[in-house]
């Protein structure tokens, strides 16, 4: 339970931080106020990401694993896009959430993500906790 928080907090803040570098996502809060709705709003975008990611992504990583190899993974630069448009098509059904200009701001959105995760990841790691039961 403590590695899906802490993967949930590190993808909220990954969202954070990559709405401010990247001019073409950003994420409208659920309810107009002030920091602990945009706080919910960025937890919740969060995990919409992460259901999105799991599902849909490992399916496509799965059926596209040739295209993988064919392009030595650059294709994973249009997938990770892709599950950007998806969650903000999801989010933009819920009413709020995360805004993609297009389909090159959600590559560039992906790659920042992407980054961004990877180090707060490594940040983070001994708060996540050992998998392996002793």
């Amino acid at each position: 339970m403590r590695r899906f928080l802490v993967r949930l907090v590190i993808n909220a803040v990954a969202l954070w931080l990559t709405t401010l570098i990247v001019a073409g996502i950003s994420v409208t809060a659920y309810a107009p106020g002030g920091t602990l709705e945009q706080v919910l709003t960025y937890l919740l975008v969060a995990l919409i990401f992460g259901v999105v990611n799991s599902v849909i992504g490992n399916t496509i990583r799965i059926v596209a694993f040739p295209l993988y190899l064919i392009t030595l993974g650059l294709v994973a630069l249009v997938v990770n896009a892709l599950l950007l448009l998806i969650v903000h098509w999801v989010s933009t059904l819920l009413g709020f959430g995360l805004e993609v200009d297009g389909f090159w701001w959600g590559v560039l959105g992906a790659i920042v993500l992407g980054l961004i995760s990877w180090i707060l990841g490594i940040g983070l790691r001994p708060l996540m906790g050992s998998d392996r039961k002793r």
